[in-house]
């Protein structure tokens, strides 16, 4: 079993407690020093049986105390040698699982502390190791100039021994909606996560809409699994405040990361600083879990900050790779035509020092990603030292692209075009092909129910994506889906602590809705312009020409029924016949 740190022992007391949200009622205190803890929690305003959302006594003060958070934010402060005494009095040996329905995933308010038992005899399932990196651009990778190969030769040697996913979209080329489709496998619509910001967004909106309930962390967790999540959760989240996720038995996330030195890390309840750049603690947290946790079943995500702005990249590589510029295409500076929407053709052109900056930043993104790769390396190595490699599934991929002076843009994301929602997905492993190159649609929806399948779970009915696993083992007779579909909402500029604020010319588009087919893109803005956008990849594969007027009423008709559709689908039935129309 993976190695119990301190803080998880805590946890597990309190769990016994029964006073983590999930875990029923608590029992009744003894007198003595939980008593003293009570009686503190009651003078700070906290409530009995007030829940998670008003200051409930259990879930949001005894809990956090027991952890460790005394005197964070509202948490009374406790003398430490108290806070031992209730722990050493109220500890017990096991602690309770949580309700699993028949579709096997766990009821809401479930937190696990470490994975559950495996049955004797059977066969251990695979482990899953996913690293999701932020804002990383195909460019990164682009052949020109060899830059795969000269900066991120670990990632081209994942490619070499596993499948490459050509045709891989995101649900909403923006942080905290793409990270909740990852995490629950739904759409924005029917995640009620649309933007990285109350009340439309967020780690606030996901858990007004209960998404922490509904988090793959759970479905394997209830298989037997050990969970780490390490690095970047969502945006909005609070280290100092907001504890550990329902699911996950291991946990190292900060929320303002971005500067990548000088954050803070909620270490399984613990607020812990490095002097590592943040993707190097990462790596190291990332190796000693996987040393941790060979004898089990696990499951960890890596999540790097990088190549997000402000592109710090480790020091080591500061100047690295200066001979390198940024592989311009024929999008980059482009004029928008005289059917582009509105939005668009109101961006000036590019400027000299809109370019420099840029290619300065595009830049230290590079050397961003080699500190990426290094982790790449170094967990492939772990695995390998661990002797758990050839029964590991390792995954590359990122939460969404990033645009650089494509269509005149300054540095942004957030648009329908393929700079910004088609992103890479590389995916090693038991069973798969190497040097494969799988060109079915895939989508950041998919991962719940692969991890789902892997872990020989059953298919929950209430997500909205499809496994990948049959793809990835060489099914590729199976019927697939024909269109990746897309909703975004517009940023209104008015919160000012959003990483992703559109700044001046990097691109804001009105809400939209677009369907990504094999050969087109289809847009529709939901604006008073009533615009919409039909790119024809096979001739313009830069998206430059809006053709939407040339198409027939009957492929006009065809399309916006897919929109609707996709646009109200719920659950796996429905939206995959919805994916699978073929206009």
């Amino acid at each position: 079993m993976i190695r119990r740190t301190f803080e998880a022992v805590v946890l597990a007391s309190a769990l016994a407690l029964g006073v983590v949200a999930g875990f029923g009622a608590a029992p009744a205190f003894a007198k003595g020093p939980c008593e003293t803890i009570v009686k503190a929690c009651k003078n700070a305003g906290f409530q009995q049986k007030a829940g998670t959302s008003g200051n409930g006594i259990n879930a949001d003060c005894l809990a956090p105390i027991l952890k460790g958070q005394g005197g964070i934010g509202k948490l009374p402060t406790v003398d430490q040698s108290v806070v031992q005494q209730c722990i050493d009095k109220r500890s017990a040996p096991k602690v309770a699982k949580a309700d699993i329905p028949a579709g096997g995933v766990p009821a809401a308010g479930a937190m696990p502390v470490a994975a559950m038992a495996m049955p004797a005899g059977k066969p251990l399932p695979p482990n899953i190791v996913m690293i999701l990196v932020d804002d990383f651009s195909l460019d990164l990778i682009s052949k020109d100039q060899n830059i795969l190969q000269t900066t991120m030769p670990n990632l081209a040697q994942l490619m070499k021994d596993g499948a490459t996913f050509s045709n891989y979209f995101v649900t909403d080329s923006l942080c905290c909606p793409s990270r909740t489709s990852i995490f629950t496998g739904l759409v924005p619509h029917n995640s009620q996560v649309f933007t990285n910001n109350p009340p439309n967004g967020g780690y606030g909106a996901f858990m007004t809409a209960g998404d922490d309930g509904k988090s793959f962390a759970l479905t394997l967790h209830a298989a037997a699994y050990a969970t780490g999540m390490m690095g970047k959760y969502l945006n909005g989240y609070h280290a100092d405040s907001d504890g550990v996720a329902k699911g996950w038995s291991e946990w190292a996330v900060a929320d303002n990361g971005y500067p990548n030195f000088n954050y803070v890390l909620n270490h399984s309840g613990r607020l812990v600083k490095s002097p590592l750049h943040l993707t190097d603690e990462l790596s190291q947290l990332g190796q000693d879990y996987v040393k941790a946790s060979a004898s089990e079943p696990f499951f960890l995500e890596l999540a790097t900050f990088s190549p997000h702005s402000p592109y710090v990249p480790p020091k080591r590589y500061a100047s690295s790779f200066s001979d390198l510029t940024y592989p311009k295409t024929p999008a980059y500076g482009a004029v928008p035509d005289a059917n582009a929407p509105a939005w668009l053709t109101q961006i000036p052109a590019l400027d000299k020092k809109s370019e420099t900056k840029m290619s300065a930043d595009w830049l230290d993104r590079v050397r961003s990603d080699k500190g990426i790769d290094d982790m790449i390396g170094a967990i492939r190595k772990s695995l390998t030292d661990a002797g758990v490699a050839d029964r590991t599934y390792v995954i590359f991929t990122s939460d969404n692209g990033y645009h650089m002076g494509e269509y005149n843009l300054r540095s942004g994301k957030m648009t329908p075009f393929d700079t910004d929602i088609h992103v890479p997905l590389v995916v090693v492993g038991p069973g798969i092909a190497a040097g494969k190159t799988i060109d079915k649609t895939a989508m950041n929806i998919d991962f719940y129910s692969t991890f789902a399948e892997w872990a020989g779970s059953p298919a929950n009915p209430n997500t909205d994506g499809h496994s990948l696993a049959g793809l990835l083992r060489g099914d590729d007779a199976e019927p697939w889906r024909s269109i990746a579909f897309v909703e975004h909402r517009h940023d209104d500029g008015k919160t000012s602590n959003n990483p992703d604020k559109p700044e001046k010319s990097s691109g804001n588009p009105p809400d939209y809705v677009a369907l990504r087919l094999p050969g087109a893109m289809y847009v529709e803005y939901q604006d008073k312009s009533g615009v919409v956008g039909y790119y024809d990849l096979a001739k313009d594969p830069y998206e430059l020409h809006n053709i939407a007027a040339t198409l027939s009423p009957e492929m006009k008709k065809a399309l916006h029924d897919a929109v609707l559709a996709n646009a109200a689908c719920k659950g796996q039935a429905q939206c995959w016949a919805a994916q699978s129309m073929i206009p």
